[in-house]
């Protein structure tokens, strides 16, 4: 059984997440970069749908997203573009945040730039996600949201997809 995640704040600007998949790194990368597959897992908390996933993934290529909560209607999302992509090791990308209705302290005048790291050891795949936010204020808005406490409720239904998939 996968840990959960693990956080942490490596230096003043940082979020660092940790989290393992029981899983091979193809599968993992897939479920990341595939709209399809990131509409049925990257959905925080229940009740909520996300209804925008668009993606070329590619360096130079955009990306939107936009969740709506299924009680009130009200939508928030990100936006951006790839700046490195290395399928299946390695993604780079500055992301905007979008309140919409939502709305929320983030600051959206200057992206954070999110790295993600896939690494596989014997059918185990590790995620480090490392987010660099523009400012401590803006990271300390960021980690105030619940936001990785949603990411690990989106990696738990990701664990329960990886268990379909060796079915």
């Amino acid at each position: 059984m996968p840990k959960p995640i693990e956080v942490t704040l490596p230096s003043d600007r940082e979020v660092r997440v940790v989290r393992s998949f029981n899983a091979p790194r193809q599968l993992v990368w897939d479920a990341h970069t595939k709209p399809a597959l990131i509409q049925k897992w990257m959905l925080g908390p229940p009740g909520w749908s996300m209804p925008v996933c668009e993606m070329d993934v590619r360096e130079g290529g955009a990306y939107r997203w936009r969740w709506r909560s299924d009680e009130d209607g009200k939508e928030f999302g990100f936006f951006g573009e790839f700046k490195h992509v290395n399928a299946p090791a390695k993604l780079v990308h500055a992301e905007h945040y979008d309140p919409a209705d939502v709305g929320g302290a983030m600051d959206a005048s200057e992206p954070a730039i999110i790295t993600s790291e896939f690494v596989e050891a014997n059918g185990v795949t590790t995620l480090t996600v490392t987010m660099m936010f523009a400012s401590k204020e803006i990271r300390n808005g960021a980690v105030s949201t619940g936001m990785t406490d949603g990411m690990e409720m989106g990696y738990a239904r990701l664990d329960e997809m990886f268990k379909g998939e060796a079915a």
